[in-house]
C-alpha cells in the first residue's frame, strides 16, 4: 500500500500543479450552481400555485432535489472523461512510463494509486457542492435522507466513469482520443437501456441491468439499493481489471 499512496500523492500534485482541475472545477460548479438555483427558483415559483393543481405530488424532492442529481451526473459524463485522459496517455507521450515500469512497483499499484488519485479529486469537486443541501436546510427543506443517497450514487457513478476512463488511457498516448474514446463508452453505457423502449424481450432487460442511469436513478429518490451498489462496484473493479490486463500485455509486447 506504500506505493499506491506515493503515486496517489504524485497524482494529487500533478493535477493541482496545472490549469486542467481547477478549469473542471470552475465549470461543474458554475453548472451545478446555475441547476440548483434554477430549480430552486422555478420550485419557489410554482409552489404558489400547488394547492390548486399539484396537491400532495408538489414537493421538494421531485422538483428541486432530483433534477439536480440528474443534471449533475449528466455535467460529470461530459467532465470526468477530461479528469481521466491524461492518467497513463501522458506518461506514455512524455517518456515517463518506461521510467515508472523501472521501478519495483506493481502493475495493481500504479493502477489503484492513479485510479485513487482520481476519486480524490472528484471527491473534492462534490464536497464543494455540499453548500446546497446546507442553504436548502437553511430554506426550511431537510431532506438529508435523499441527499445522503444521492450523493452516494454520485460517488458510485463517477468513480465508475473513473475506473472505465483509467483503462481507456492506457490504450492511447493522445489526451484527445482518450477522452473522446471514454466519453463514448460512457455513453453507450448510459443509453443502453433505450433498447426497452423499443422492443419488450430479455435484451432489452439486460441492456437496462447494465446501464448506468438506470441504477443511478434509485439513489436521486432517496433509495440505497445492495443491488445497485453491487453493479457499480462491479463496474470499478472490471474497469481497473481491463486497465491491468491492457498494462500487462503492453508490458509483454515491449511497448512500455
Amino acid at each position: 500500500m506504500r506505493n499506491v499512496w506515493v503515486i496517489l500523492k504524485k497524482e494529487f500534485y500533478t493535477y493541482f500543479s496545472s490549469p486542467i482541475v481547477y478549469t473542471i472545477l470552475f465549470i461543474f460548479l458554475l453548472l451545478s450552481g446555475y441547476f440548483f438555483y434554477s430549480n430552486v427558483a422555478y420550485y419557489s415559483l410554482m409552489s404558489f400555485q400547488a394547492s390548486q393543481w399539484m396537491g400532495a405530488n408538489f414537493n421538494p424532492i421531485t422538483w428541486v432535489i432530483q433534477p439536480l442529481f440528474g443534471n449533475m451526473s449528466v455535467v460529470l459524463l461530459l467532465l470526468l472523461p477530461l479528469l481521466t485522459m491524461r492518467v497513463f496517455s501522458e506518461e506514455k507521450k512524455q517518456g515517463s512510463m518506461e521510467l515508472i515500469c523501472s521501478y519495483p512497483i506493481r502493475n495493481l499499484d500504479l493502477i489503484l494509486g492513479k485510479f485513487l488519485g482520481c476519486v480524490g479529486v472528484y471527491t473534492l469537486m462534490l464536497g464543494c457542492t455540499l453548500v446546497y443541501p446546507l442553504i436548502l436546510w437553511w430554506l426550511g427543506v431537510g431532506e438529508w435522507g435523499v441527499f445522503f443517497s444521492g450523493y452516494l450514487g454520485l460517488l458510485l457513478l463517477g468513480s465508475s466513469f473513473i475506473a472505465f476512463g483509467v483503462f481507456v488511457s492506457t490504450l492511447t498516448e493522445n489526451q484527445v482520443v482518450a477522452a473522446a474514446l471514454t466519453f463514448g463508452l460512457l455513453l453507450l453505457f448510459w443509453i443502453i437501456n433505450w433498447v426497452g423502449y423499443i422492443a419488450d424481450s430479455p435484451l432489452s432487460k439486460i441492456c437496462e441491468n447494465i446501464s448506468l442511469i438506470s441504477h443511478f436513478q434509485h439513489f436521486t429518490k432517496g433509495i440505497i439499493d445492495t443491488t445497485d451498489i453491487v453493479f457499480y462496484l462491479t463496474f470499478i473493479i472490471f474497469g481497473l481489471f481491463l486497465s491491468l490486463r491492457s498494462l500487462e500485455t503492453q508490458r509483454l509486447r515491449g511497448l512500455l
